[in-house]
């Protein structure tokens, strides 16, 4: 959907950010008129807390916008977004003590704000529009909330209409948009190619697995993105209950993420040279799917042995990782809508990830706290390496004892990253249970923003 700030040049009307301490402070500068209203309405600024301000004439003549107190602010994010949506027509400007990041966070929240998925339902949208704070860069914000409303829309359409023909659709229009080359591999022409475990989750479909490639770029740096792209997961053989199926939808989130990442890389003209992989297809059941028990040799030479077919998104990404490490880019980085025991580790709102570079690890870490987007880093555990050898193979793609499946997950894709200097993984949830401020109930994405801005220290820029 089309986001955008309101022009500059335009008459605006003031939103005035007050904090929860500051409040009475501010109610008593107001003139005698705008105080009474004020106290009359209850406003104590506690946080997302709107108050119109009427004019003479009866219209709007500006409006205050709670934020609460500190400790408030910390168990929440994009606030600003609850204004966009409640504020009536009209241009506006804030007003009040913002430092850069904060002021580029209310900006985003405000697009954010304003997002909504029209595909299958018109809904309203809101009318107030932002004028852009001053110092921010409009045109990065409206690269950034562009990408993440690109992943957040593929993650919201059924897999009745996005399977892997039509991610691939979507993929090759985001390439073409962006004068990117692109290469696509599918059904048996994988085996040809030597992706044989891409080729064998997807087989029992019918709907043709395949390998999407996208390049970009001619100078600097070399960065891959990876992205798992199960467009439906019934778990195979190893069958899902219907309780754990209804939001497999969402398992090509870790593709959707490296999408809408990559848009905001090439939208923002950065100075690298890019590489998306993404390994498309549906986990399906018929006479030819693959069983536990199998054994499969990987594009990499290493033999897996399947223990839960319902594994599969670290089998897929093994293949596309193998690629990505042969050719040795300066940074390789995967996501993955990969493993429950993620959320139960962090829930839905942290992204976990995996670095064993302390200086990278620490740059996306820190970036995502400047920029509202959290993540958190997980250990690469070594001593857990047995874990996924299972002795009759090289690797076991689920390790039974119900512990640790997270990293033991990790470590068996770290596995097929060998030659390349820095590898990160993030094992995303990409889904928004209930809905917060700029995040509605439905897809979103978690860790690009992070990514984006952190990219200048993890690649020189």
């Amino acid at each position: 959907m089309p986001f955008a700030f309101a022009d500059l040049s335009a008459k605006s009307l003031p939103l005035y950010l007050v904090s929860e301490p500051d409040a009475p402070a501010f109610i008593a500068a107001r003139n005698a008129p705008e105080g009474k209203w004020l106290k009359s309405a209850g406003f104590t600024a506690a946080l997302r807390q709107i108050c119109v301000l009427p004019g003479p004439d009866g219209a709007p003549a500006g409006a205050v916008f709670g934020c609460g107190s500190a400790d408030a602010r910390k168990r929440s994010r994009l606030n600003l977004a609850e204004a966009a949506a409640k504020l009536p027509e009209a241009d506006w400007h804030l007003e009040g003590s913002l430092d850069q990041r904060e002021a580029e966070e209310a900006a985003l929240a405000w697009l954010l704000g304003s997002y909504r998925f029209t595909r299958y339902k018109t809904a309203p949208v809101p009318k107030a529009r932002l004028k852009a704070p001053a110092g921010v860069d409009a045109s990065r914000i409206l690269a950034i909330a562009e990408g993440e409303a690109l992943t957040r829309n593929l993650i919201n359409t059924p897999a009745s209409e996005m399977g892997p023909e039509e991610l691939e659709t979507e993929f090759l229009a985001l390439a073409k948009r962006f004068s990117a080359k692109t290469e696509v591999v599918r059904g048996d022409a994988l085996l040809k190619k030597n992706f044989p475990l891409i080729h064998t989750v997807g087989r029992a479909s019918t709907r043709a697995p395949r390998l999407l490639a996208l390049n970009w770029g001619t100078k600097g740096p070399r960065l891959t993105l990876v992205g798992k792209g199960v467009c439906f997961d019934t778990g195979g053989l190893d069958i899902k209950p219907a309780s754990s199926m209804g939001l497999m939808k969402k398992d090509m989130g870790g593709a959707a993420t490296v999408m809408g990442l990559a848009q905001m890389i090439m939208a923002l003209g950065l100075k690298i040279r890019l590489r998306v992989l993404i390994p498309a297809v549906e986990n399906a059941i018929s006479g030819n799917a693959y069983r536990p028990q199998d054994i499969l040799t990987s594009r990499k030479g290493l033999t897996v042995e399947i223990n839960n077919t319902d594994a599969e998104g670290r089998l897929v990404l093994a293949d596309a990782l193998a690629l990505a490490d042969e050719e040795t880019p300066d940074l390789i980085v995967s996501m993955a809508t990969l493993t429950g025991a993620a959320r139960v580790a962090v829930g839905p709102d942290l992204a976990p990830f995996y670095c064993d570079d302390d200086a990278a690890s620490d740059a996306v870490a820190k970036a995502g706290g400047m920029v509202a987007d959290p993540v958190w880093r997980m250990p690469f555990w070594t001593p857990y390496e047995a874990l996924i050898e299972p002795g009759i193979a090289d690797l076991d793609n689920a390790p039974g004892g119900g512990m640790a499946g997270s990293i033991t997950a990790a470590l068996f894709l770290r596995r097929f990253v060998t030659a390349t200097p820095r590898y990160m993984h993030f094992d995303i949830y990409g889904w928004q249970p209930k809905a917060e401020p700029g995040r509605p109930k439905g897809g979103v994405g978690q860790g690009a923003r992070a990514l984006l801005d952190a990219l200048p220290q993890l690649l020189g820029l």
